[in-house]
């Protein structure tokens, strides 16, 4: 049997879908944290039509010298080795029964009939799960019964998101939206909420990836254009007073993440894998989902007190760095790696 110094160190080889989407935010942050963190990682970019038609695109060249397959538990096994072993990360379920209310009929049978194949054969196939949330580790089990998995959050870049302090809030109380523009993330509240806020508040809403102009918006609500950078999105957070995000169902909650290691507050929806995110009355407020009126005294709790507002984005930076660093990530993964490779070894 193998000593522990024995082991091989992880070289961690990621074959992944570029999607456009925050799972190539995840991978990106990862690869980068764990070559940080002295371990050898590599990221191979497979179009997006590999996720849909994986017969269309050519089988990557594993790196030499790799031992270890990080996917995510959408890509299809013709693009894994079968002699190399498996990490695999569930970003999202999917099949999460919570988000079939938001899914058109065409998605529901994409899901059900495609998705939850590939996923079932990564699940059987990775000698190691992780959920980026105990939200998603939950229906991850209930649609799967896994057994295995892991809890690790995604890891953030404490050094770029970081807060720039001002001793007071602005006049008037500024507000941030980011997101995409859909019901599942509560956009449809965002104009019923600053209606009832009235002119002491202003909300400035960055609408996602898709960023479309937006129309019917109350008066005091003003949409900024897609900005060119991570340097502009964090200057955003650090005009902003509060993060307002009345989303309806999360599986991380990266910008209410990102918010707080910038140093601002986060009102949320008390859903999904938010409370697990934010604090409430630390980090932020959370609020019962739905509820126009809660969020409207969320957001005046804040404006009303100074010192509760700068105690807050001080609570949320120090969570930030205490849970979310990208080095108690990578730290984390490089352990799991090692586990497995170890396993691996005294078969």
């Amino acid at each position: 049997m193998p000593t522990v110094c024995e082991v091989a160190e992880p070289f961690v080889w990621f074959p992944a879908i570029r999607t456009g989407s925050g799972a190539d935010v995840f991978t990106e942050r990862l690869a980068n944290s764990l070559r940080k963190r002295g371990a050898r990682a590599e990221i191979s970019w497979l179009p997006h039509r590999a996720e849909f038609l994986p017969w269309s695109v050519g089988r990557p060249t594993v790196p030499v010298g790799a031992n270890i397959v990080h996917v995510n538990s959408w890509l299809h096994t013709r693009f894994i080795p079968p002699d190399i072993p498996v990490v695999a990360t569930m970003l999202h379920c999917v099949l999460d029964p919570a988000l079939s209310p938001y899914k058109t009929s065409l998605q529901s049978i994409y899901h059900q009939f495609w998705v939850q194949r590939l996923e079932r054969r990564i699940l059987a196939r990775a000698c190691k799960v992780i959920a980026i949330s105990q939200y998603t580790e939950r229906s991850m089990h209930e649609i799967y019964a896994t057994k295995r998995s892991v809890v690790i959050p995604i890891g953030i870049d404490l050094e770029k998101f970081s807060p720039s302090w001002r001793s007071a809030p602005n006049q008037p109380f500024r507000l941030l939206y980011v997101g995409n523009w859909s019901a599942r993330k509560g956009a449809d509240l965002l104009s019923p909420i600053m209606k009832e806020l009235g002119p002491g508040f202003e909300l400035r809403i960055l609408a996602g990836l898709r960023g479309k102009e937006l129309s019917g918006l109350a008066k005091n609500i003003r949409q900024i254009p897609r900005l060119p950078d991570v340097a502009a999105m964090v200057s955003l957070y650090r005009e902003c007073d509060a993060l307002l995000f009345p989303s309806r169902l999360e599986g991380f909650g990266l910008v209410a993440q990102e918010a707080q290691a910038c140093g601002i507050p986060v009102i949320a929806s008390k859903s999904s894998a938010l409370p697990e995110i934010i604090n409430d009355g630390e980090t932020g407020i959370l609020c019962e989902q739905d509820s126009i009126s809660d969020f409207v005294s969320a957001v005046r709790t804040l404006s009303d007190s100074r010192l509760r507002w700068k105690m807050m984005g001080r609570s949320a930076r120090a969570y930030a760095e205490e849970s979310f660093s990208n080095e108690v990530m990578a730290d984390r993964y490089i352990g799991i790696y090692r586990s497995v490779l170890s396993s691996d070894g005294e078969k």
